[in-house]
């Protein structure tokens, strides 16, 4: 049955149930920050000697004062209770790539039947949740439930609004009771401190004052899709998976080119304006919102912080996302590819390092050429990502980024680096020996007075480049959507300070023995560029003849599937690198590589046995049905036409999910390695085959007897 009719009449009156009446000067004066307790707002909550003590943690590292939690958690209450907060929780992010949260009240009862409201120092510095069912890769047994989140004072606290109050919500870390870390904020917040201590030496080489501390910052884009909340209901596939297992490709996609950039939708634009109004309040700097490249499918971008700060505001941007879609009538969907066929949604992480100064680390500046830092940081990104491939790779991968790299809009699952014309002809002319200039940016000249000249960049941008340099700044984009950029983040801090560490002791040692700054800066970006300048390239990375070159010319790695990648997260190059800056332990390591098999497992099992069960139960039903209304309509020779393809598509369905069935119930083997590899080699082609014959159907079978929203529906109707 046709529903188009009920889901564009909704599409009409959501404004009657979700409408605002903040202003702009609201929004900008009043609403910014305003759920956040920030260090400002502490400030004036707190004493002198209080502030001084937890502002030396904040901005010079210093072990936290217990001695001063008390004080700090009274002031976070009565903040939080003013803010209209009646409970509290220990925000976290465990390995499952989500959040967590266990809620408890602010009330406690007096011992005179009364009740007060209390939250002590020891509640904020520590709170105990059941370890036992997150994932821990071997850490910690099922039944060895203790846990503890630890308060990560370096991110502010916040309150989370629902309908019927709200709550505050304090970032912590997550470990198990043997100390490892079982979430994805700890070994980002060791990444932080290690990427500091090896760059901060290295400034100091280049003159840089004492009190400098370097962080990591990131701006974090995200894609998604909307649909008619309607449909998403009527697909068990979207709702068990987050994707489509089915789908015939409709007559128009995203040939026109017609949606990027184009009109927002009114209801959209909407969503987009009440989603932003709550990221602001909660203090997440977004900046830009747009139509992406597929129908239906959106973007919203903030502008870079912190990286710390950046993987919360991320999680917390996936939630009110999905949150703030359900009160217009739509879902948002985060999956990397959920319609096949269109664009699918990454998750574009712009990377830097910054100095507690404001200095941005990667800004070339007026003349590149004549800037021994740029060139030097630059040069130790680009040994990073050649000597770390493979931990790049590893780290976005996932069952669901797999059907998107290398696919419509998406990177490559081989990296390599996009330096642009002109950076990459600096490093040429250092490499020769020439020096000098590269290419001059000039104006761009539109062919009329009444535009004015724009100014050209030297480089062009190259969207097919996992890792490019975008002016200041290198931007990964082999991140999946749905993901945490914790890990990604962690291991490009890490790399990059393995990186740096390397190029400053080799500084040192020339400086030591008297050579002239210049000259060993030059000397250092030459040899390095020279060695890594593999990585490097500017061109079509959907090409055939990139992926020959890539593999066979020059050695880069090509790990095409997650399993390929993942084996090698161990690799003693790899427990080696964690173990020297203390960011993972060989057994963190090995419990996040045993979870990354696990969590394919169960995505691709979920997947497989949701196809399983739609073939079954709704497409070959809705074939019968349509197959009998044809034989009662006659013998005519189009009746028999139609009927003889039905049916023979059908057969093959039927076939088709038969043996989809067996691989199922076999599973592979007793192993988490042997069931993710038999889903990856069995499962999943078995899938594919059960989607073609079913594809066929759809576009056999009448509208009417069709049980599942169609793509033409799902991706056009708004």
């Amino acid at each position: 049955m046709n529903h188009d009719f009920d889901v564009i009449s909704a599409a009409r009156n959501w404004r009657t149930d979700a409408s605002t009446s903040a202003t702009p000067h609201d929004i900008v004066s009043g609403v910014y920050a305003s759920d956040v307790l920030t260090l400002e707002g502490l400030k004036t909550r707190l004493s002198k000697p209080t502030f001084k003590s937890l502002q030396a943690t904040l901005e010079r590292g210093a072990t936290l004062d217990p001695s001063i939690a008390d004080t700090v958690a009274l002031a976070m209450k009565t903040w939080a209770m003013e803010k209209g907060a009646t409970h509290y929780t220990h925000w976290f992010h465990p390995l499952t790539g989500s959040t967590a949260e266990k809620h408890d009240s602010f009330v406690s009862p007096d011992g005179d039947g009364a009740a007060i409201a209390a939250f002590s120092g020891k509640e904020l510095i520590q709170a105990e949740p059941d370890a036992s069912s997150f994932p821990s890769g071997g850490l910690r047994a099922t039944f060895e439930a203790r846990g503890y989140t630890a308060w990560d004072a370096s991110s502010p606290a916040f309150i989370m609004r629902h309908a019927n109050g709200a709550t505050l919500c304090i970032p912590t870390a997550f470990a198990s009771w043997t100390g490892e870390a079982l979430d994805n904020k700890t070994p980002l917040l060791r990444s932080v401190e290690a990427l500091n201590k090896a760059v901060t030496p290295a400034l100091k080489l280049f003159g840089a004052s004492e009190g400098t501390r370097v962080s990591s910052t990131l701006g974090a884009e995200q894609e998604y899709f909307l649909i008619a909340e309607e449909y998403f209901y009527r697909r068990p596939d979207l709702v068990m998976t987050g994707r489509t297992l089915f789908g015939a490709q409709p007559p128009r996609g995203q040939e026109l080119e017609d949606h990027y950039f184009g009109a927002i939708p009114d209801r959209v634009l909407s969503f987009m304006t009440d989603a932003e109004q709550q990221l602001y309040a909660l203090g997440i700097p977004v900046k830009t919102r747009h139509n992406e490249v597929a129908p239906g499918q959106f973007e919203i971008a903030p502008i870079f912080e912190d990286s710390n700060i950046a993987a919360d505001h991320q999680q917390l941007t996936m939630q009110v996302l999905r949150n703030t879609a359900r009160k217009y009538g739509l879902v948002a969907l985060l999956h990397e590819k959920p319609f096949a066929g269109v664009n699918g949604s990454g998750k574009h992480c712009n990377w830097s390092m910054a100095t507690n100064k404001g200095e941005n680390l990667l800004e070339p500046g007026d003349t590149p050429h004549e800037n021994l830092q740029f060139l030097f940081f630059t040069s130790a990104v680009i040994k990073a990502v050649d000597d770390h491939q493979d931990l790049l790779r590893i780290s976005v991968a996932s069952a669901s980024n797999d059907h998107r790299l290398g696919a419509n809009e998406a990177p490559p699952a081989i990296l390599s680096i996009f330096l642009g014309s002109e950076l990459t002809e600096i490093f040429d002319r250092l490499e020769s020996g020439q020096g000098g200039r590269g290419s001059e940016a000039g104006l761009l000249g539109l062919g009329t007075n009444v535009l004015p000249p724009l100014p050209r960049h030297a480089g062009d941008r190259n969207r097919t480049s996992p890792f490019a340099f975008t002016g200041n700044k290198f931007e990964f984009r082999a991140a999946g959507s749905s993901q945490s950029i914790s890990f990604p983040i962690t291991v490009l801090n890490t790399i990059v300070a393995d990186a740096v560490s390397q190029l400053a002791a080799e500084l040192e040692g020339k400086l030591g023995a008297g050579e002239d700054l210049n000259a060993a800066v030059a000397d250092i970006v030459k040899a390095t560029y020279a060695k890594h300048k593999r990585i490097v390239f500017n061109g079509d990375g959907y090409s055939e003849e990139w992926h020959k070159e890539a593999e066979h010319a020059r050695g880069l790695l090509n790990l095409r599937t997650t399993l390929d990648a993942v084996e090698h997260l161990t690799d003693e190059k790899n427990a080696a690198l964690f173990s020297k800056f203390g960011v993972l332990s060989d057994r963190e390591l090995a419990a996040r590589q045993e979870i990354m098999y696990d969590i394919y497992f169960k995505t691709v099992n979920i997947e497989g046995e949701t196809t399983e069960y739609m073939a079954r139960t709704m497409i070959l039903p809705a074939a019968v049905k349509y197959l009998g209304d044809l034989h009662a309509a006659g013998q005519g020779r189009a009746v028999k036409a139609i009927a003889t393809e039905v049916e023979a598509a059908a057969d093959a369905l039927y076939d088709a999910t038969q043996t989809l069935s067996a691989h199922n119930a076999a599973l592979g083997g007793d192993e988490v390695h042997e069931k993710a590899h038999h889903m990856r080699d069995h499962v999943l082609p078995a899938m594919q085959d059960v989607r073609t014959a079913a594809d066929r159907l759809e576009k056999l079978v009448a509208g009417t007897h069709w049980p599942l929203p169609t793509y033409r529906q799902m991706l056009f109707v708004k």
